[in-house]
């Protein structure tokens, strides 16, 4: 018998051979590889989303501020490129021009002043109750909704410190010029004409890429 074979088993089961039967320990090197593999793909989403981050709050951001503005500086330079397409010329409009002063003859004076500058009159005379002594300031503009961003701003390049108003139920394009008590006079008639040049052909927006005030 063998001495390799245990005690009791001789005969028929016998343990031959030059060989020791091996107990192996579990395999822990796929476990081990896989959290390896783990731990790289944590590490990667981590960096990636701090970079995400940086971007946000630095260079990705900036990028999308200065698109931006610029995208809003190309619509301000398109709205004041229609805005002077809609101011008319002096000879375009009726000028109607009343006195809500004490002072006698202003309305002629002004309304024939107004003329030799290339203004068209309408009506001329006394104001109505609703203004008749009741203007403090140098005179009030008054005109149709339409006149807002048109015939009004041409007006008051003649008169400066004239107030402004609409009235959306006026009928027609005519304007009135209602004097005030603070009038003495129209503008010059070189600053009234620089405030017109001005006014009718704006300075040219500079290009999207050269430096803008808030741009």
């Amino acid at each position: 018998m063998s001495m390799l074979t245990p005690p009791g088993m001789g005969g028929k089961y016998r343990i031959t051979g030059d060989k020791y039967p091996r107990m192996r320990p579990p395999r822990r090197r796929a476990r081990l590889v896989a959290a390896v593999v783990a731990s790289v793909a944590v590490l990667g989403l981590v960096g990636w989303g701090t970079l995400q981050l940086i971007d946000v709050f630095t260079g990705g951001g900036m990028k999308t501020t200065a698109a931006g503005r610029k995208a809003h500086c190309r619509t301000q330079a398109a709205a004041t490129v229609a805005r002077a397409k809609n101011v008319p010329a002096p000879g375009r409009i009726t000028v109607n021009v009343y006195n809500a002063t004490k002072r006698g003859g202003l309305a002629k004076q002004t309304a024939d002043e107004l003329k030799k500058r290339g203004f068209r009159i309408g009506a001329v005379g006394n104001a109505s109750k609703d203004f008749d002594k009741k203007v403090k300031g140098t005179g009030v503009l008054l005109g149709p909704a339409t006149a807002l961003d048109s015939s009004l701003p041409v007006l008051a390049t003649q008169l400066g410190g004239a107030e402004r108003r609409t009235d959306a139920g006026r009928k027609g394009a005519d304007v009135d010029l209602i004097i005030g008590d603070g009038f003495k006079g129209l503008a010059q008639p070189a600053t009234a004409a620089r405030a017109l040049s001005a006014l009718s052909a704006p300075a040219p927006s500079p290009s999207a890429d050269a430096p803008q005030k808030g741009c």
